[in-house]
C-alpha cells in the first residue's frame, strides 16, 4: 500500500483572463487521473514565517506516482503553458502518511 500524495501550489495570478484556457481544462484531468481538490483558494491565516504570495491550491492522490503522473500526463502538459504565463507558481508534491 503506497501513501497518499499532495500537491500543493501557491499560485499568484497576475492576468486573469489568461488563466481561462487553464480554468477551463484543468479539472476534467485532475478527475480523469484520480485527483481530488482539497483546497481551493481561501482565506489564509499566517501564523510563521513569510506567507504565502497568491491563492493555496492542495490536490490529493493515491501515491507520489499517480501525482507525477497527472503533473506530467500529455493533457496537463497541453495547458501548462497558460498558467506559467499568467501567474507565478511554487508548485511542490508532498508524500503523505497512510492512516
Amino acid at each position: 500500500m503506497s501513501n497518499p500524495a499532495y500537491f500543493i501550489f501557491d499560485v499568484a495570478i497576475h492576468n486573469p483572463e489568461g488563466m481561462q484556457p487553464y480554468r477551463a481544462k484543468v479539472a476534467d484531468i485532475l478527475k480523469a487521473y484520480h485527483g481530488t481538490l482539497l483546497v481551493g483558494g481561501g482565506t489564509i491565516d499566517a501564523r510563521e514565517g513569510t506567507p504565502p504570495q497568491g491563492s493555496i491550491v492542495v490536490l490529493r492522490f493515491d501515491s507520489m506516482e499517480a501525482a507525477r503522473a497527472w503533473y506530467e500526463s500529455p493533457e496537463y502538459q497541453s495547458i501548462i503553458g497558460y498558467r506559467h504565463a499568467a501567474a507565478q507558481t511554487d508548485a511542490f508534491i508532498v508524500e503523505g502518511i497512510s492512516m
